[in-house]
């Protein structure tokens, strides 16, 4: 990349870098306040490994994680810390497409698009 029109190499990679720093100190604090409040309420029950028991409803959408995240319920803050782990990679592609097009270097847009495409795919398909 050069310095002409967007970022320069070395501060795009310095803001990617920040970027996925943030993003899993940020999963990482969120899921460890999920841990806590989770052993906190259920730290002293035995676990019955006889019967398989999945995530409640709620937990598999994304407005149910949201929603139990903001009351603070311990399962939805550690889905949601594991949802920001899955969503850092995805935005430092998101940022690099950003990035290339400032730099309008259009084969590098093009195939982080692609990418980019391929992995929202590869997420909302399932």
């Amino acid at each position: 990349m050069s310095e002409s029109h967007g970022l320069s190499e070395k501060r795009f990679e310095s803001l990617i870098g920040t970027l996925l720093r943030a993003g899993v100190v940020l999963a990482a604090a969120v899921v460890l306040a999920g841990g806590v409040l989770y052993l906190k309420k259920y730290g002293s029950v035995k676990p019955d490994y006889r019967i398989f028991q999945g995530e409640p409803i709620e937990l598999r959408s994304l407005s149910g994680i949201f929603g139990d995240a903001v009351t603070f319920h311990s399962r939805g803050l550690i889905q949601l810390g594991l949802l920001i782990l899955i969503a850092t990679p995805i935005a430092r592609v998101a940022f690099s497409v950003v990035a290339y097009v400032s730099e309008r270097d259009w084969l590098y847009t093009a195939i982080t698009l692609l990418v980019l495409g391929i992995l929202i795919y590869s997420l909302t398909s399932a």
